[in-house]
C-alpha cells in the first residue's frame, strides 16, 4: 500500500502532460528514491533539465534511454571532491557523480573561483567551501602570492613555496588576535561571495591552529547558518592523550554551543565508531551533523601532513613506510629516510598512504546510519604535478584510484555484504543532500531524488554488475567502472553506453551573493564586556592573558 500511494503522487499529471514528448525518456528502469523509499519499474520523462514524469504511461522523448533491467537513482553527490579540474571530472562522472564540491578544504577568491568555473564550463555539478588553509597562509605567508583563485589543484605548489623560508607558517604559526581576525576576515568574503561553508584542515595544521582559531572559524561560518566541515586535527592518532576522537569532540561542541551545521571529513580511522555515536546522539536531538567515509584501505595526501611523521605513523601506530607509504608517480613504496628527504624537497607531492586497520571497519561504515560516501578524490595530476587535460587517455593519470571508483567499489561492497541497495543509494546521494539542504541551500533541496519536479541529476547502472576496475597499480588508476552505463545531469546524458561525452552541463551549487559580509572581530575589551562584570578598560595587546594565543 505504501509503494502504491506513492505511485500515485509520482503520476498525478494531466492528460496533455503524460502524453507530451520530453527532451529525454528513461524507460523500463527500476526508479528508487531514497527520499520516498519509491522503488518501482516505470518511464522517467525529463523536461527543460527536470523530472516531468514518473509513471507506467508510455511516453516519448527526443531522446530515449532503454533501462530495464537498470536502475535509475539520484546522481551520486560528493561532498569531498578536490578533482574539479576538467580530467578530474572526467574521471569522477565516470563513476556516476553528478555533483563534485570540495567541501574539506574548498578554494580562495571564492568569487574568482566561480566566476571562472562559469566561463570555462563544467562537466559535472560544482561547489566550494572557503579554504581556511588559504586563509592562514595569506596572513601568515605573506611571501606567498595568492592573487587569484586557488583550489587544491593549484595550492600545492603554493604549499611548497610557504615552506622555502623553513617554515610554513599557515601550519604552524599560532595567530595572535589580529591575526586571526584578518584570516576570519578572509574567509567572512569568501562567505558572502557564496561559499558552502569553511574547510578546516586541521590535522595539516594542528600545531598552528589555535582552539579559539578554530572556533571563530566555526563562528565565522554559523553567522550566515553554514556548515564547517573539519579534517580534525588528531586524524589517525590511537595515542592517549591525543587520540583522534578528541577532534571531532572539539568541533562537535563547537557546532553544537553555536547551534551550527558540521561536516566531519574522512571518518574512516582510529576512533570513528565513537565520533558516529556522538554524532548519531546529536542528530537525535536536531543537530545537523554527519561524517563522511570512502572504502578503501588506504588515503592519499600531501606528505607533509602530520599524521605521516614517525612520531605518529611509526611509533604510534607501528606502520612501516617501507610497507605502507607509496608514490603513485614512482611507482614505489619510500624507505624511512627517502620518505623524510621528499618531506623537505616537495611538501606537497601526493603519496598513497595504506591503512591495514581499516579492512576490519569497512563493512561497518557500509551499515552505520547518517555516514554518507564521499571519494576524497585527487586532481589529474601526471608524474610530474601537472594537471592533465580533458580528453586524456586515463591510464596516464598517476594518482589514488578513489576518484574514479569510490561509489562503484561502495555499490559492489555493499551487494557482497547483503546491504539494502535503497540504504546504500543514500549513502551515496540523498543524506548529502538533505545535510546540505538543511543549512538552506536551495541546489540540494533539489537534488539526491529521483521526484516529479526535481533537477534531472540521475545515475543509472546495473545493480547486479557494477564493479571498479580502478586499482593501484600504475596505468590502472583511473579506469571507468563496469555496469554504469548512463549519468545524466540537468537532463543532459553526460555518460552514454559508459562512454563520458563532451557535454557541459554543470551547474553552479553556491549561496546567492550578499551586499555586505558579516564578520564581527574579536577584541578582548569586547571579550571583558561581553562575558565578564564591572571590568574596566583593559589594554588590547598580545600580552594580555585573555585571546593571547601564543
Amino acid at each position: 500500500m505504501k509503494f502504491q500511494s506513492l505511485f500515485l503522487a509520482f503520476t498525478i499529471c494531466t492528460p496533455a502532460i503524460c502524453t507530451a514528448d520530453y527532451d529525454l525518456v528513461i524507460n523500463n528502469g527500476r526508479v528508487m528514491d531514497p527520499e520516498t523509499l519509491y522503488d518501482n519499474i516505470a518511464n522517467v520523462g525529463i523536461k527543460d533539465g527536470r523530472i516531468a514524469a514518473i509513471t507506467k504511461d508510455t511516453i516519448k522523448g527526443k531522446e530515449t534511454i532503454n533501462a530495464k533491467g537498470l536502475v535509475v537513482a539520484p546522481g551520486f553527490i560528493d561532498t569531498h571532491f578536490h578533482a574539479t579540474d576538467p580530467f578530474g571530472q572526467q574521471i569522477g562522472v565516470a563513476d556516476g557523480i553528478t555533483t563534485g564540491m570540495d567541501l574539506e578544504h574548498g578554494a580562495i577568491h571564492v568569487n574568482q573561483w566561480y566566476d571562472k568555473k562559469a566561463e570555462e564550463g563544467q562537466l559535472m555539478n560544482y561547489g566550494t567551501t572557503a579554504i581556511m588553509i588559504g586563509a592562514r597562509m595569506a596572513v601568515h605567508d605573506p611571501e606567498v602570492q595568492l592573487d587569484g583563485p586557488y583550489d587544491i589543484s593549484t595550492i600545492l605548489g603554493k604549499v611548497n613555496e610557504s615552506a622555502k623560508d623553513g617554515t610554513m607558517g599557515w601550519a604552524v604559526t599560532p595567530s595572535n588576535v589580529d591575526q586571526m581576525n584578518q584570516v576570519m576576515k578572509i574567509l567572512d568574503e569568501d562567505l558572502r561571495a557564496g561559499a558552502l561553508g569553511i574547510g578546516v584542515g586541521a590535522a595539516y595544521m594542528a600545531k598552528g591552529l589555535t582552539t579559539y582559531e578554530q572556533f571563530e572559524a566555526q563562528r565565522t561560518a554559523a553567522r550566515y547558518g553554514r556548515f564547517t566541515s573539519a579534517h580534525t586535527r588528531f586524524h589517525m592518532n590511537g595515542v592517549t592523550p591525543t587520540e583522534a576522537p578528541i577532534g571531532v569532540s572539539e568541533i562537535l561542541a563547537n557546532a553544537m554551543t553555536l547551534r551550527a551545521p558540521l561536516l566531519v571529513c574522512h571518518d574512516n580511522d582510529y576512533g570513528w565508531w565513537e565520533n558516529q555515536e556522538k554524532l548519531q546522539l546529536a542528530r537525535a536531538q536536531g543537530f545537523n551533523v554527519w561524517g563522511e567515509y570512502y572504502p578503501f584501505t588506504a588515503g592519499s595526501t600531501a606528505i607533509a601532513a602530520d599524521f605521516l611523521k614517525p612520531e605518529l605513523w611509526e611509533k604510534a601506530n607501528g606502520n612501516k613506510y617501507e610497507e605502507t607509504m607509496y608514490d603513485p608517480a614512482m611507482d614505489k613504496f619510500y624507505t624511512k629516510q627517502e620518505y623524510l628527504d621528499m618531506v623537505t624537497k616537495e611538501p606537497g607531492r601526493l603519496v598513497i598512504a595504506f591503512a591495514p586497520k581499516r579492512k576490519a571497519w569497512l563493512p561497518m561504515w557500509l551499515r552505520t546510519p547518517g555516514m554518507t560516501v564521499a571519494s576524497d578524490g585527487m586532481p589529474g595530476f601526471d608524474s610530474k604535478g601537472n594537471l592533465l587535460p580533458a580528453g586524456t587517455d586515463v591510464r596516464k593519470y598517476q594518482g589514488h584510484p578513489r576518484v574514479a571508483a569510490t561509489y562503484s567499489t561502495t555499490l559492489e561492497l555493499a551487494r557482497q555484504e547483503g546491504v539494502p541497495l535503497m540504504f546504500t543509494l543514500a549513502q551515496l546521494s540523498y543524506t548529502s543532500a538533505k545535510h546540505l539542504g538543511d543549512t538552506g541551500l536551495q541546489a540540494m533541496k533539489e537534488r539526491g531524488r529521483v521526484q516529479v519536479g526535481k533537477i534531472a541529476d540521475l545515475t543509472i547502472f546495473d545493480p547486479d554488475k557494477i564493479a571498479p576496475r580502478a586499482t593501484y597499480k600504475k596505468g590502472e588508476n583511473a579506469l571507468p567502472p563496469i555496469g554504469l552505463p548512463y549519468v545524466v545531469i540537468g537532463g543532459k546524458i553526460v555518460v552514454k553506453n559508459s562512454v563520458v561525452q563532451k557535454v557541459k552541463a554543470g551547474q553552479s551549487i553556491r549561496f546567492p551573493v550578499e551586499e555586505k559580509g558579516r564578520f564581527e572581530p574579536v577584541t578582548v575589551n569586547g571579550w571583558y564586556g561581553e562575558h565578564t562584570i564591572n571590568v574596566p578598560k583593559v589594554h588590547d595587546t598580545e600580552d594580555n592573558p585573555v585571546l593571547k594565543h601564543r
